[in-house]
């Protein structure tokens, strides 16, 4: 169930991060550098394969769950880096997944998108990651409700 505030919030966090989404360029590289120490080698294969805009995204949710969750474990910093990798299998860009977001998974494609979250976590697991790492990209465990409000 969502809260009032979640609700409210929602739209705001899907315009900001449209907006965030346009510019291509990528992390800087003192940010590359901070998430690659945060990666086994098998999610590093996983993370580079975002888009720039979808790995700016994620550091910055991370250093948000960083700083929410000061003790997090290295296997939690990579499941916050690692949220949104199941939607590198449903190939869609900014305007594509701002549309799918809006009608829903009417194909194919946008099916895979609102599927992110399982889909990440079978690819966090099949590149050998932590249980917290895959808990986390599932959208399960102790710390996600810290990486879902640190994701707004």
């Amino acid at each position: 169930m969502s809260t009032l505030r979640e609700v409210i919030l929602h739209p705001v966090h899907l315009a900001r991060r449209f907006v965030t989404s346009l510019p291509p360029t990528p992390p800087s590289p003192e940010l590359e550098v901070w998430a690659d120490g945060q990666l086994l080698a098998g999610e590093r294969t996983l993370w580079v394969q975002l888009s720039n805009q979808d790995r700016r995204h994620s550091i910055g949710v991370a250093q948000r769950f960083l700083g929410a969750r000061p003790g997090a474990s290295r296997a939690e910093i990579a499941g916050a880096l690692l949220h949104d990798v199941g939607k590198i299998e449903c190939r869609l860009g900014t305007f594509a997944r701002a549309i799918a977001t809006v009608v829903g998974p009417r194909t194919e494609r946008f099916a895979l998108y609102h599927d992110h979250e399982a889909i990440g976590a079978r690819l966090v697991a099949e590149v050998g990651s932590d249980a917290e790492t895959i808990e986390l990209v599932g959208e399960r465990g102790p710390a996600y409700a810290t990486l879902k409000i640190c994701d707004y």
